[in-house]
C-alpha cells in the first residue's frame, strides 16, 4: 500500500504566497486571504473577501481559491488528472475571471488535460462552493491537477511545475484585471 505525504494546506498556501508576490512585483494590490498559519473557516473568509469588497468596491475585487484535486482517500495513487476551475451558478464575473484562468492554464500547461464543463456555454464548472456563492466580487476556485496521481503530483512538486501554477495564475488575474477595467 503506498502512503501519500503530499500536503494540500502547505502547497497552496505557498503557491497562493508567490502569486501575491508576483502580483505586487507586477504593480497590482493584492493580498492573501489567509496570512495566518492556522485553518480560517469558510464563513470567516468570505467575510473578509466581502469587506474589502465594502472598502474598495466588489469590481476592484476578485478572489481566486487556490487548491489541488483528489479523486481517493490519500491511500493509493489515482487515475483522475488534469486542471479545473469553479465559479458560482449563473452568469457572474466569476465566470469571466474562470475564462481568463482557463486561457492562462493552456499555456502554462501543455500537455495536461484542462478539465471543461460547457453545459452552460464557458468552460467553467459550476458549484455551490461556500466561498464562491457568497463573496460579492468575482471569485473562482482552481483545482491545480491532482496530488494523488503519481504524474500530477511530481509536476506539482516540480519547480517547473510550482512556476507554471503560479504563472497561470498571475497571468489569469492580470487578464480578468486588465478586460474589467477596460469596461
Amino acid at each position: 500500500m503506498i502512503f501519500l505525504f503530499f500536503r494540500e494546506y502547505k502547497y497552496t498556501r505557498e503557491i497562493a504566497a508567490a502569486v501575491i508576490k508576483l502580483l505586487r512585483y507586477r504593480g497590482f494590490d493584492a493580498a492573501l486571504v489567509i496570512p495566518e498559519e492556522y485553518d480560517v473557516s469558510l464563513r470567516g473568509r468570505t467575510e473578509r473577501v466581502n469587506t474589502w469588497c465594502r472598502q474598495l468596491g466588489k469590481k476592484n475585487v476578485c478572489l481566486v481559491s487556490i487548491h489541488t484535486n483528489a479523486a481517493g482517500n490519500g491511500k493509493q495513487w489515482m487515475n483522475a488528472r488534469g486542471w479545473t476551475c469553479y465559479t458560482s451558478r449563473g452568469q457572474t464575473a466569476g465566470d469571466r475571471l474562470a475564462d481568463c484562468l482557463y486561457r492562462a492554464a493552456a499555456l502554462w500547461l501543455p500537455g495536461h488535460k484542462l478539465r471543461k464543463d460547457y453545459s452552460d456555454g464557458d468552460p467553467d464548472w459550476e458549484s455551490d462552493f461556500f466561498i464562491l456563492k457568497n463573496t460579492l466580487c468575482g471569485a473562482a476556485l482552481t483545482e491545480n491537477l491532482f496530488h494523488d496521481n503519481s504524474d500530477d503530483c511530481l509536476f506539482l512538486e516540480s519547480d517547473e511545475g510550482r512556476r507554471a501554477i503560479v504563472a497561470l495564475h498571475v497571468e489569469g488575474i492580470i487578464n480578468y484585471v486588465s478586460s474589467t477595467s477596460r469596461k
